[in-house]
């Protein structure tokens, strides 16, 4: 019988995500990885390399995934507030991208792993920011980076921080009614930072 490779690389990816979500890349070891996804740690190291390594491709994965799925295109406050809208929606039902971005925040670790690759996608939106600004679609008083990280922040904490949430407004994540007002209030924040004064 063939080895099913792909799927043994999908369930370690899967692992993966997992146990780096939860527990980040410095309390992950690879045999716990290798457990949760019933294959021997040499498959792990010998289809994604080391645990950095490892890391690096589900985090760049995943930041990727929300890149392709919400798009940006801008000709005015209201697709800020569209866009924020969506990443929300992708972030509410993939809560392990910003907890992954947590993660990697907390190693302490001046640079991270593909930052090249990630540092162009992110001033790519920037850049689309900074256009629309220059067009006169949205308010330019903010600089396209800081406006970008902004929105990045509102869509994104609602996930990274449920507790939080939860603290302040009385309603766990799967309230549904609680969800639309807490996406209602993303993209209003979100249009208000693009609009004109």
């Amino acid at each position: 019988m063939a080895w099913d490779v792909e799927g043994t690389k999908k369930r370690i990816y899967q692992a993966a995500l997992t146990e780096f979500a939860a527990h980040g890349p410095d309390g992950t070891t690879i045999d716990r990885i290798a457990k949760r996804a019933k294959v021997n740690r040499e498959r792990v190291y010998n289809y994604y390399g080391d645990k950095t390594a490892l890391f690096s491709t589900v985090i760049r994965t995943e930041v990727d995934a929300l890149a392709a799925a919400v798009p940006l295109h801008i000709t005015g406050p209201d697709d800020i507030g569209d866009f924020a809208g969506r990443a929300f929606d992708y972030q509410r039902t993939h809560p392990d991208l910003a907890r992954l971005v947590l993660w990697e925040g907390l190693t302490g670790k001046d640079a991270v792993p593909d930052e090249l690759t990630r540092t162009d996608l992110y001033k790519a939106k920037a850049a689309t920011i900074a256009a629309a600004q220059q067009a006169g679609h949205i308010d330019d008083t903010l600089d396209p980076a800081h406006l970008m990280f902004l929105i990045i922040s509102l869509s994104s904490y609602w996930s990274a921080a449920p507790q939080i949430a939860r603290m302040l407004t009385g309603h766990h994540d799967g309230d549904t009614d609680e969800a639309a007002r807490r996406r209602a209030a993303v993209v209003h924040a979100a249009r208000r930072l693009a609009t004109r004064p």
